[in-house]
């Protein structure tokens, strides 16, 4: 039994394949000042960077699912802060999930809303 449960195990864990994804020349972002409760939608092209408040926000890339563009978007995002020598956030945001790489700020938050096909 033991042995059959442990077969099972690994079977389960096999890896999986990997899903294809397809780059975007552009990318949706929303933010949110929390002190004055503003939000802004900005559209960012790849390489692009916008400032929002004491923001400083880089759209490096963004994908999608291949064959879904309205599916789940992710972007990798640089955003560093007025005065500040490193960045706030330097990773990928995904936007069905935006709680799993957020950025920590005490007065903004950003999150992708959807890459931007054409």
């Amino acid at each position: 039994m033991l042995k059959y449960l442990s077969l099972m195990m690994i079977c389960a864990a096999a890896p999986l394949a990997a899903q294809q994804a397809s780059n975007a020349p552009a990318g949706v972002l929303r933010a949110l000042d929390k002190t004055s409760g503003n939000t802004a939608d900005v559209e960012l092209r790849e390489g692009q960077t916008a400032r929002l408040g004491l923001l400083s926000i880089t759209m490096n890339e963004c994908r999608y699912p291949e064959g879904n563009p309205s599916g789940d978007a992710y972007a990798e995002l640089t955003i560093t802060e007025e005065g500040e020598t490193r960045p706030v956030f330097s990773g990928w945001m995904i936007a069905s999930s935006p709680a799993l790489s957020a950025m920590e700020h005490q007065r903004y938050d950003v999150w992708v809303i959807r890459c931007v096909t054409s």
